[in-house]
């Protein structure tokens, strides 16, 4: 099968660097309408701050926060054919000393439903993108175990993000296939893997729906709740978790492409950071420039740290936060132009 790179246009993530000036700012060269933007201060303390087109543009919530969504209307005011337009808050755009990064995800193709399975039924909407593997979905729980929410991927999330957004004080959910469906992570703090039942009421996403259990926090009765949803695409994107060897000659974890994109999560250490590196703040290797989802922290750069090859990425730390020894790691991985065959499925690394 032959296969070509994908056109700007048809990009799935992008990251966007980009200085503030005070006054609203069209942010272009995206490549896409993006539909979740996650814009994060770097040379100073700034929130974690998270829009999507699901939610409309200027609802914010912070990845590093516990807070409700709230309407911020001069911080991500529009999402434009190529980009962004920013207002003039300083957590995204505050003057021309400030220095951020975007990062940028396309879905695109949207609906409304239902939802299913046990319980009174309630109205969701979603955004989806099935050749990324991508999909956003706000939806209402029902309090009941076994109520099923349509993802629209085609194939099973392996990796699902969600936040209530009308309660003050309830954390981030984090499912990974690779844990199991009877785990869970907090992306707002540093909290090891936890067991519970009531989350996804022991059950495993299929192809169709991702299942909830009774907790108030994923199903909460007629609570409003946002899911960003991820399916593996080889060649684009994979979500799974290695051991540490906890060595300076680090775990060597294979993807199958060239990262653009990673985060990781000791899931066995309660004091281990979300920690997130992108090609676009590290130009080369070794990587070491570092930004955290449940940190407001300016970006720093640690000794050493990470290595993206073209087939995976490698650890050059000895650090527990990504490469404990004996400790299980979770990770999130993209690719930023894959090549896409003719059946619209991105292929593996040359």
């Amino acid at each position: 099968m032959a296969y070509t790179t994908i056109n700007k246009s048809s990009l799935h993530i992008n990251t966007k660097l980009y200085t503030g000036t005070g006054s609203e700012l069209a942010i272009t060269g995206v490549g896409f309408q993006p539909d979740w933007t996650w814009i994060k201060g770097r040379n100073v303390a700034y929130d974690n701050n998270v829009f999507d087109a699901v939610r409309g543009s200027t609802k914010r919530i912070m990845t590093n926060q516990t807070n409700a969504e709230s309407t911020q209307a001069q911080m991500c005011k529009s999402f434009d054919s190529d980009g962004f337009t920013l207002g003039t808050d300083g957590g995204v755009n505050e003057n021309n000393t400030r220095t951020y990064v975007a990062w940028n995800w396309k879905a695109g193709t949207t609906g409304s439903g239902s939802t299913t399975g046990s319980g009174t039924y309630k109205a969701y909407s979603y955004s989806v993108n099935t050749t990324a593997g991508f999909s956003i979905v706000k939806y209402k729980g029902n309090g009941t175990a076994g109520h099923t929410i349509p993802h629209h991927l085609g194939s099973a999330p392996t990796f699902r993000i969600s936040k209530i957004l009308s309660n003050s004080g309830d954390n981030w959910t984090v499912y990974s296939e690779t844990l199991g469906n009877t785990k869970e992570l907090n992306l707002n703090t540093v909290d090891a893997v936890g067991t519970t039942t009531n989350y996804w009421n022991s059950t495993s996403p299929n192809a169709t729906n991702f299942t909830l259990g009774t907790n108030g926090i994923a199903n909460g009765n007629d609570v409003d709740i946002i899911s960003y949803n991820f399916a593996p695409k080889t060649g684009y994107s994979k979500f799974g978790s290695y051991v540490g060897n906890g060595n300076a000659d680090g775990t060597f974890v294979y993807t199958g492409f060239k990262p653009a994109w990673v985060m990781v999560k000791n899931a066995n250490n309660s004091s281990a950071d979300w920690t997130m590196f992108d090609v676009k703040r590290n130009t080369s290797n070794i990587m070491d420039k570092r930004l955290r989802a449940n940190l407001n922290n300016a970006e720093d750069a640690p000794l050493g740290f990470i290595d993206f090859t073209s087939n995976g990425f490698k650890w050059r730390t000895d650090s527990f936060a990504v490469n404990g020894s004996g400790n299980t790691h979770i990770y999130m991985a993209f690719a930023e132009a894959p090549l896409v065959g003719s059946n619209n499925v991105p292929c593996t690394a040359r």
